[in-house]
């Protein structure tokens, strides 16, 4: 009999984050459908149906930015800087906070999930909204924010530089576990400035 991988219990994880979002996404898309087809024959209008309508765009725009941020990154996969472009605008169209992606190319799957991580972990430091740019350059990747009011927990943000450190992570950070464990097994520990009104972190 032929002996099965052993999978990580990391890669175990992404695998399941991929199917999740997978198989939200088409469900998800056949509602936003039905609620279109519904506008275009003029069988429902009002605050409702926005709100309906409105609720499924964020669904789907929040999972298909989860599916890459905590999804399986294989090495030979890409994305599209449209695709970065639509995930981003459907996530933060109607929000405080404004993210500027600057590469303008195609990038490799891990480096766009790196990027996701980085974003997530930004958007918890700025309450009040506040801007977020994405570069990529000879360094690696370069995620800055600046916002009105910063709210950095400092044990969350020591996470990222040392691979051994540990701390309280609710749910809604685990993209600081995510981040840390995903750039240290590729060699590309996270290095981190947080000041007093801005951050930014290398990958």
């Amino acid at each position: 009999m032929e002996d099965r991988p052993i999978f990580p219990p990391e890669d175990v994880a992404a695998l399941v984050g991929s199917r999740l979002c997978h198989d939200l996404v088409n469900p998800l898309g056949a509602i936003g459908n039905g609620v279109e087809l519904l506008g275009m024959t003029g069988s429902t209008d009002g605050p409702e149906m926005a709100l309906i309508t409105d609720a499924v765009k964020d669904a789907l725009a929040r999972i298909r930015f989860f599916r890459i941020a905590f999804g399986a990154a294989c090495a030979d996969q890409t994305i599209s800087r449209r695709e970065i472009d639509d995930i981003l605008s459907g996530l933060h169209a109607t929000g405080r906070l404004r993210v500027t992606w600057t590469p303008t190319e195609a990038m490799p799957r891990l480096d766009v999930k790196l990027a996701f991580l980085m974003l997530n972990c930004a958007e918890t430091a700025l309450p009040m909204g506040g801007d977020i740019t994405v570069t990529l350059g000879e360094t690696g990747l370069h995620v800055t924010a600046e916002g009105p009011r910063l709210t950095a927990d400092r044990a969350l943000w020591q996470l990222l530089e040392h691979p051994s450190e540990t701390a309280d992570v609710r749910p809604a950070e685990v993209q600081f576990l995510l981040l840390r464990d995903t750039a240290f097994a590729i060699g590309r520990g996270p290095r981190v400035r947080v000041g007093e009104t801005g951050l930014d972190i290398q990958v």
